[in-house]
């Protein structure tokens, strides 16, 4: 029998080099300061320069990286800076997302979609291949998607097509990279949110009439709070998941268990 761990240490990463996108706002402000709180090296990248710069700003061992996740090249540029500039890459969270514009599917426009399903899904594929060359290199590293219970299930009476088939997607490519490469070290898992107020619902938190649906369809009767993702987050960041790949894990209220 393993001797039992030091608890407080269970979740930190110290030292550990964790790339986070869509650093600019919402949960990815929130990520890289949860991750440096525990120890760890940030990389903030997204596309607003001025934004990650007064991130960066505030951690005591971070760099900032401008980056388009829908941009292929700059992709590759992310994963070769913070390689060049910390040695290494152990933990990718790919975090970057946008949704489709709230309009019927028999109206949708497919370039929208293709944009949407570029960010929020083909972006981790590449990401993801990117940073598995040199944590294979290693044999351990941990790559976090940031999916969603719309993953999982319909957005209705939301109406986002694209957006809950990138979801969806993501979920399964987890599934995936987490197969082909667990036993050569690298975990990969699928971290789905529910309602969270941030940039991308604030619309429908601001409106009385959607905050009171959200509350109505969540078993806890209210929307999450940006807090409440730290300890998930940690947990598949750190050894404390060193068993875990390939899952989805919903944060969400009871919104699944409805």
């Amino acid at each position: 029998m393993s001797e039992l761990p030091k608890i407080e240490n269970l979740y930190r990463i110290d030292g550990k080099v964790c790339v986070v996108t869509g650093a600019s706002s919402g949960f990815g402000v929130r990520f890289a300061k949860v991750l440096s709180a525990a120890g760890a090296k940030v990389v903030a990248a997204a596309r607003r320069q001025d934004r990650l710069e007064e991130l960066v700003g505030e951690l005591p061992d971070a760099i900032a990286i401008q980056c388009d996740v829908s941009d292929d090249e700059q992709c590759r540029e992310l994963i070769a800076e913070s390689i060049s500039h910390y040695g290494k890459v152990d933990v990718l969270v790919n975090n970057a997302g946008i949704s489709d514009a709230i309009n019927p599917a028999e109206e949708a426009n497919i370039d929208v979609f293709r944009n949407v399903v570029d960010v929020n899904l083909n972006s981790c594929f590449l990401l993801s291949g990117l940073a598995a060359q040199d944590m294979l290199t290693r044999g351990e590293g941990s790559i976090i998607n940031v999916a969603s219970v719309h993953g999982m299930v319909a957005s209705a009476p939301n109406l986002q097509p694209a957006y809950v088939a990138s979801k969806a997607g993501l979920v399964n490519l987890t599934r995936d990279l987490a197969v082909q490469w667990a036993k050569r070290g690298i975990r990969v898992n699928a971290l789905c949110p529910g309602y969270f107020e941030t940039e991308l619902t604030q619309v429908m938190f601001d409106d009385e009439r959607s905050s009171q649906w959200i509350a109505r369809n969540t078993a806890m009767g209210r929307g999450g709070t940006p807090d409440e993702l730290d300890g998930a987050l940690l947990f598949l960041a750190s050894e404390a998941s060193s068993y875990v790949t390939g899952i989805p894990l919903p944060v969400d209220g009871g919104w699944l268990a409805r």
